[in-house]
C-alpha cells in the first residue's frame, strides 16, 4: 500500500506545481494587457506626437510627428509583445522617454522651447484625461 501511494504522490505533486504555474502565467498575462481606455490613451498620445507642430528630438536628431509616430509605434509594438505596457504611464516611461539603444533622452523641440518627451507626453496625458 504504501509504494502505491509514494507513486502516485509523486505524478500528483507534479500535475498541482504545473497547474500552479500555468495559473500564475494567466494571471500575469491578464494583469499586464492594456485595458481599452489605456489603449486608447496611447492612441491619444501617438495622435498627439504626430500632429503636434514640435519636432522630437532623437539622438541628436529632429523627427517630425509622423516619424516620431512610427519609431514610438515600433517600440509600443515590442513592449506589447513582451506585455510590459499595462498604463498610458508605462508606454511613456518604457517607450517614449529614452533610446532604448544610446540611453540618451528623448526631448521635443517646439516654439516655447526644449523640455524631455516624457514631461511634454504626461502633460499631455493629463489633459486628456481631463477631458474625459
Amino acid at each position: 500500500m504504501r509504494m502505491w501511494i509514494r507513486a502516485t504522490a509523486r505524478p500528483i505533486s507534479q500535475m498541482l506545481i504545473a497547474i500552479g504555474i500555468s495559473l500564475i502565467a494567466i494571471v500575469t498575462n491578464a494583469q499586464a494587457q492594456a485595458t481599452p481606455q489605456v489603449t486608447q490613451e496611447i492612441k491619444g498620445l501617438l495622435d498627439f506626437v504626430e500632429h503636434s507642430e514640435c519636432l522630437f528630438v532623437r539622438n541628436g536628431s529632429e523627427f517630425q510627428g509622423p516619424r516620431a509616430r512610427a519609431h514610438l509605434e515600433k517600440k509600443l509594438s515590442y513592449l506589447e509583445g513582451k506585455n510590459m505596457v499595462s498604463s498610458a504611464e508605462d508606454f511613456i516611461d518604457l517607450a517614449a522617454t529614452k533610446s532604448s539603444m544610446s540611453g540618451r533622452a528623448y526631448e521635443v523641440r517646439c516654439p516655447e522651447g526644449v523640455q524631455p518627451a516624457s514631461t511634454w507626453l504626461k502633460r499631455e496625458l493629463q489633459r486628456q484625461r481631463q477631458l474625459h
